[in-house]
């Protein structure tokens, strides 16, 4: 059931990728397939952050016309990178997935730009001042939609957490009276 929330979300996000520059061009500096990517990795859960980053980059560039693999590349690549970051550091905390956020736009756009120019494409617009609104605009709106997506797909985690937390308790006071 999880995965069936998951490919509706990112359905949903890929659309609203593209269609929100025809509504409003500014619009199109939030990266909502990112935003799904980097809350996925945030869970932990490697195989369907990779899977989510390269579904999402490779529609998204294939819809838009742009260099097809670039961005299932560069999403692929944050998702990794976050998932990584997140084994080894807690990032339960709210607040810590901003600047995780802004760090995966940064990076995702990097590798992006990096993967147009290794292969000849010129720039369409200016780097910096592309790269810049993007930051702005996916982290405002990447926080406002991390926490609905936390009502949406958290749900069942925070019970299974819960859950954990007894058996690991449980497995502690059964396995010290083994012991004696």
């Amino acid at each position: 059931m999880p995965q069936l929330k998951i490919a509706a979300i990112l359905a949903i996000s890929i659309v609203l990728q593209l269609s929100l520059r025809v509504v409003w061009q500014p619009l199109s500096y939030i990266d909502f397939p990112l935003i799904v990517v980097v809350y996925i990795a945030l869970q932990r859960d490697a195989w369907q952050a990779l899977l989510v980053g390269t579904l999402a980059g490779i529609i998204v560039d294939a819809s838009s016309g742009g260099l097809i693999g670039a961005g299932g590349f560069s999403k692929t690549l944050t998702a990794y990178v976050i998932y990584f970051a997140a084994t080894r550091v807690n990032l339960e905390n709210p607040l810590l997935r901003i600047p995780v956020l802004a760090a995966a736009v940064v990076l995702d756009s990097a590798v992006y730009v990096l993967w147009h120019r290794l292969l000849g494409y010129p720039p369409v617009v200016p780097l910096v001042q592309t790269i810049s609104y993007k930051l702005i605009a996916t982290t405002i709106a990447g926080t406002i939609v991390m926490y609905m997506l936390d009502a949406v797909l958290a749900a069942g985690s925070a019970q299974k957490r819960q859950f954990a937390t007894r058996r690991r308790v449980a497995r502690r006071s059964t396995g010290s009276l083994r012991r004696r």
